[in-house]
């Protein structure tokens, strides 16, 4: 079986229980995830996401931050040198 199989049998309910395993990191069982299992998990996770989740709904979505170097309104162009600052 091949991703694009795995992710055409994916429901729905499927990807709610592989992001609830990852968040808590383990089965809805009590069982802990492998690092292997975790892995795996993301990665299904962000290709379902990829496939059927717009891209601001998607895990880790930054919103593009509004700038005016080159009259735009997406993504900056060049990096930033300021640091992220988390909140």
């Amino acid at each position: 079986m091949n991703i694009d199989d795995i992710l055409n049998a994916m429901t729905p309910e499927v990807y709610e229980n592989l992001k609830r395993a990852i968040e808590l990191g383990k089965w809805a069982d009590g069982r802990k995830l492998t690092q292997e299992q975790k892995e795996s998990c993301m990665q299904a996770v962000i290709a379902y996401e990829l496939k059927h989740v717009p891209a601001e709904e998607r895990t880790g979505y930054v919103p593009p931050k509004p700038h005016s170097h080159c009259g735009g309104d997406g993504e900056v162009a060049e990096p930033e040198d300021k640091p992220l600052k988390w909140q």
